[in-house]
């Protein structure tokens, strides 16, 4: 029998009702590079989720594409960007933003997070140097939410990093490859329009949350929009058949679908979260969202995993060590159930 899969959120392939559109659009004939009607109409339902209509919207392909794209639209080539020393760019990308010529400026996290202090300080200190012209510029602020180790932000720390931002004129850029998961936490304090208000970009993740890929770029500070196409198609990542991202898109987002696939994969994680907390285990943080890391023994490692596929992920002593199950859009009742009677 094989295991059951707790090791990420994209083991399966994509939601039915977006199978289902996929077949039923099959043999259409449509323009593309996203220049067709479903992604037209997918920007809209965008639009309107996030109370933007002024925003541009893009469709990518996948988060590192989505993050070194963005990113290298808007750093001029002397500039680097801040974020959490723990952040996706920072550990988990193959060292794609510095392979794009841009330097990765980290800051100590806490639980994942970095605060609108530290960013003052970090340009303080930059603009204190002697020649700062000899060192990396910060030139944007980059933050997730959720963060890598299934964080949040509350809204008022993320209108402090905002006030940061202004006072350096530095644009705040968002990865929401696991957006939804956020959201719909019962941690969470504000929603996808205050978060629209506060990122100059962001992207709504499709390829964790119940799409066979893609993620959906919004754009709603002015100046960061001009020619983002040229910067889609030189890295590659403008897909000819651009028409399965929109009618993806259309489907997650009309009807309430997306936040409705997050708030089960969070309540999935919160029964996982309850049944090692039930029997004295701690964890690394204190996660609201799909992802838990509790920290377990080689022994309960061992055990574990003759039924289920996880993630080893730190290691906190001689004897125990944090591991992280992951849920999803898809993860089954029955699935929990088996973890948590193993528990």
């Amino acid at each position: 029998m094989s295991k059951i899969q707790f090791q990420c959120d994209y083991n399966e392939g994509a939601h039915p009702r977006i199978i289902q559109a996929l077949t039923e659009t099959n043999m259409y004939q449509t323009p593309g590079y996203g220049e067709d009607e479903f992604c037209s109409e997918a920007r809209e339902v965008v639009k309107e989720v996030c109370g933007r209509p002024d925003a541009d919207v893009h469709f990518l392909v996948g988060g590192t594409q989505t993050n070194a794209t963005v990113i290298s639209s808007v750093l001029k080539p002397y500039q680097g960007v801040l974020c959490a020393a723990s952040g996706h760019i920072n550990v988990h990308e193959t060292g794609a933003i510095e392979h794009g010529g841009h330097k990765v400026l980290a800051l100590p996290a806490s639980e994942g997070r970095i605060s609108g202090t530290q960013i003052r300080a970090a340009m303080a200190s930059h603009l204190a140097e002697d020649g700062p012209e000899h060192m990396v510029q910060p030139g944007m602020v980059y933050i997730s939410f959720p963060t890598e180790i299934g964080t949040i932000y509350s809204l008022s720390e993320l209108r402090d990093i905002r006030s940061a931002c202004d006072e350096y004129s530095l644009p705040l850029f968002i990865d929401g490859a696991r957006l939804g998961y956020g959201l719909m936490s019962d941690a969470c304090d504000l929603t996808i329009k205050e978060l629209a208000s506060i990122a100059d970009v962001f992207y709504i993740g499709g390829t964790k949350q119940g799409a066979l890929f893609g993620e959906a770029v919004v754009i709603t500070r002015e100046s960061l929009k001009k020619d983002f196409r040229y910067c889609i198609k030189q890295g590659g990542g403008m897909l000819a058949k651009g028409r399965l991202l929109g009618i993806q898109f259309r489907e997650l987002l009309r009807d309430g679908l997306y936040f409705e696939l997050a708030a089960k994969a969070d309540s999935q994680a919160m029964r996982i979260r309850d049944a090692f907390k039930a029997k004295g285990y701690s964890f690394l943080v204190d996660s609201p969202t799909n992802q838990q890391f509790p920290i377990l023994t080689a022994e309960d490692i061992e055990r574990l995993d003759r039924d289920f596929a996880f993630s080893i992920w730190q290691k906190i002593d001689e004897d125990h060590t944090a591991v992280r199950f992951c849920t999803s859009w898809a993860t089954l009742d029955a699935s929990v159930d088996r973890l948590i009677a193993s528990i």
